[in-house]
């Protein structure tokens, strides 16, 4: 497992574990990062990263990127 920062941009990646506390944890799977689905890092600007999820593409932070384990 790695965090989703370290993933390779372009390819699609299984959600192992979301961490941090259980708020983080709960905005993260609101907006759709659920254990065992499926995320794309589409890219990096500014420190935050924009990802694929549920045919969504969100930003999220770098640190909250830590906490998602592919």
């Amino acid at each position: 497992m790695i965090p989703l920062t370290y993933a390779d941009v372009g390819a699609e990646q299984i959600i192992r574990k979301v961490g941090g506390s259980p708020d983080m944890k709960k905005h993260l799977e609101d907006l759709g990062f659920t254990v065992g689905g499926s995320v794309t890092l589409v890219s990096e600007m500014g420190g935050n990263l924009i990802v694929k999820v549920k045919e969504s593409r969100i930003a999220v932070s770098r640190e909250m990127a830590q906490k998602i384990m592919v």
